[in-house]
């Protein structure tokens, strides 16, 4: 068995049918999980260290470390369940998240790791921990836009759209407004 057979094993969740879904990249989609786990226990062991932050009374940083820990174990509890088998509902929730498509995760996890960054500004602890759940949903964010045209495609595209041949279907003005004018300056308007 080969390096890569055994790394895939252990990161491969149980009952997962181990069949490509989509055309994603292996080595994007376990290094987002993997990501996640490192970062969520980096983030809890930081948001620990901003709630000491109580000692030198700011409140700001107290609540950005509980919200950091939280966030922390919202994302452990995706990404590996497997730490958090001990609470009965955690397998549920974390087959309910990966049931979800890439970009909820990525909405999930950059919405979970901002609010610590505007209570905590100035502290490296939120930056390395909530910066690390950031980081894994900025990658899950690019597993969303999938994978990218072969280098021909994108060529006979360009010339296309060069020559004239094709108009791209999105254009703003091919669905919004069949009687568009454009738009010209008539001059000052004359005094009475």
């Amino acid at each position: 068995m080969s390096l890569t057979n055994k790394i895939s094993m252990l990161l491969s969740r149980p009952g997962d049918n181990n069949v490509q879904k989509d055309d994603v990249p292996w080595w994007m989609r376990y290094g987002g999980r993997a990501l996640g786990t490192v970062g969520s226990f980096i983030a809890i062991i930081l948001g620990l260290l901003n709630v000491a932050g109580i000692i030198l009374l700011d409140v700001k940083c107290l609540i950005a470390g509980i919200w950091q820990m939280l966030a922390g174990f919202v994302v452990i509890v995706a990404e590996a369940p497997c730490c958090c088998f001990f609470i009965d509902y955690v397998q549920t929730l974390s087959d309910n998240i990966e049931s979800r498509p890439y970009w909820n995760k990525a909405a999930l996890y950059i919405g979970l790791s901002l609010p610590p960054f505007f209570l905590c500004f100035f502290s490296v602890s939120t930056f390395l921990g909530s910066g690390s759940i950031f980081a894994t949903g900025i990658i899950y964010g690019m597993m969303a836009l999938g994978k990218k045209a072969s280098i021909e495609d994108m060529r006979t595209s360009a010339a296309n759209l060069e020559a004239g041949l094709g108009q791209p279907t999105t254009a703003p003005r091919a669905t919004l407004v069949t009687n568009e004018q454009p738009v010209s300056f008539t001059g000052a308007p004359l005094p009475h």
